[in-house]
């Protein structure tokens, strides 16, 4: 059930991104008088699921869910349908337009996407507010179990003050500016340190197994005592929390191992709280220091925040605060996303290796349905969407916005040719680029 619901929100997604980008090529070029001959969600290689004709336009869904497109009258674009460039140009065609007008309506997919992520953002603000763990009520750090993370001196209690240039005060924050950080600034038993990290730890993070980096610590919660389990008609409920095991405190779920080690073979006394009360009980440690207990790896937010682990901060906005909080949390992905890029850029972060298809794509979206979180990744998925068309690659709205801009500095408008072979090229670039970043998802399904 969980991956029906992670595609029905994939496909929702991009359907919602696909439409509305094109819608924002579609509009400005009908205002201009433009003809746009064709309107597809999805691309309809040598047939289509649906379509009907509408006045002038063709209006239809594809097959293939690559994207979608609006076809232009007389545009050299991903059609490549060059025998109607052979003729007059005609008032109504695309390449008869004014360089300002054609410039508006390449750009207009863009403004769309970014326009829809920034409306998305205020409402977020002003329906959810924000709600978040403070990092700074953390007690006693977080989990460091990555061999990349302890290789370099990080272990776990470590509590993270600063990842590059940006003060953690919420525990996303962390992850969140991973990306890039040069440095990573944490305390240790009450003293401050720093440590460099390695230009390529992007590319060995890619090539490991493992995705856990700093992680939140949680309490050892009891699921249940299967009847298979040595310790069967022991006195333990779903939802008892481990304090104690013999001599030992029992705080979270790591100090758990060592503690095991300790007594394996023997009977120990622990102590569980229920219903805020102090249980005691005895459990068996097998030989190969097992309890045969399943118990959760998590606990919800609320019963972490009960059970004094951290503080959860709220924050409301007005409707008028909404507007810049919206305007804040845009401007932050758009900057922290055109960081990412910089780093897949550079080769010698071997960032490029964490490129993702559309399957990396599919899994930012949970197996369970939450609205806010839906319209928080479609929204991070349109900023991405917007920057990757504005790359100046021919065949994608960047590429055509770099020739316009270059005809209007120049006065001199490159020929149709010119325009057929560059498209060419940036399609051969496109089909490149799509099979690495898929191709990379194939890899780390088989490798890791």
């Amino acid at each position: 059930m969980g991956i029906i619901i992670q595609i029905s929100q994939f496909l929702l997604g991009l359907s919602l991104l696909i439409i509305l980008h094109e819608l924002g090529h579609f509009i400005p070029a009908k205002l201009f008088g433009t003809r746009v001959e064709k309107f597809y969600l999805f691309f309809d290689v040598k047939f289509s699921l649906f379509k009907k004709k509408i006045g002038e336009t063709v209006y239809g869904i594809g097959w293939l869910p690559l994207g979608g497109y609006v076809k232009i009258a007389g545009m050299i674009d991903e059609s490549m349908d060059t025998e109607a460039m052979k003729e007059e140009p005609k008032p109504w065609e695309f390449r008869s337009k004014p360089a300002w007008q054609r410039l508006i309506i390449m750009l207009g997919g863009v403004m769309v996407n970014f326009i829809l992520a920034y409306v998305i953002y205020f409402f977020l603000s002003f329906v959810y507010g924000d709600k978040f763990i403070d990092a700074t009520s953390i007690q006693d750090g977080y989990l460091v179990e990555n061999p990349l993370l302890t290789d370099l001196g990080f272990k776990t209690g470590d509590n993270i003050i600063k990842v590059g240039e940006y003060n953690v005060e919420n525990v996303s924050d962390i992850k969140g500016n991973f990306i890039g950080a040069k440095t990573i600034t944490f305390e240790r038993d009450g003293v401050q340190q720093t440590i460099t990290m390695p230009v390529d730890f992007l590319g060995q993070f890619s090539d490991s197994k493992r995705r856990d980096l700093f992680e939140m610590r949680y309490p050892l919660m009891i699921s249940k005592v299967p009847d298979s389990s040595i310790n069967k008609g022991v006195n333990l409920k779903d939802g008892d929390i481990l304090r104690t095991f013999g001599d030992k405190n029992i705080k979270y779920i790591d100090q758990l191992k060592p503690a095991l080690n300790a007594y394996k073979g023997q009977e120990v006394d622990v102590t569980v709280l229920r219903d805020e009360k102090l249980i005691t009980e005895k459990l068996k440690v097998s030989d190969e220091a097992n309890l045969g207990i399943i118990y959760y790896s998590g606990a919800g937010p609320q019963t972490m925040e009960k059970l004094g682990y951290y503080k959860m901060k709220t924050k409301e906005y007005t409707l008028g605060e909404s507007f810049g909080a919206g305007y804040n949390k845009f401007t932050g992905q758009i900057n922290k996303y055109f960081g990412q890029l910089k780093e897949i850029g550079n080769v010698e972060t071997g960032a490029y290796k964490g490129v993702g298809g559309f399957y990396a794509i599919l899994n930012i979206f949970p197996d369970y349905w939450n609205w806010q979180n839906f319209w928080s990744i479609t929204a991070f998925l349109s900023i991405m969407l917007g920057v990757l068309n504005l790359l100046p690659i021919p065949a994608l709205d960047g590429g055509h916005v770099m020739f316009l801009l270059y005809e209007m500095i120049s006065g001199r408008k490159p020929s149709d040719k010119f325009m057929e072979y560059a498209q060419t090229v940036g399609f051969f670039i496109l089909i490149g680029l799509v099979l690495f970043a898929n191709g990379n998802d194939i890899f780390k399904a088989i490798f890791n």
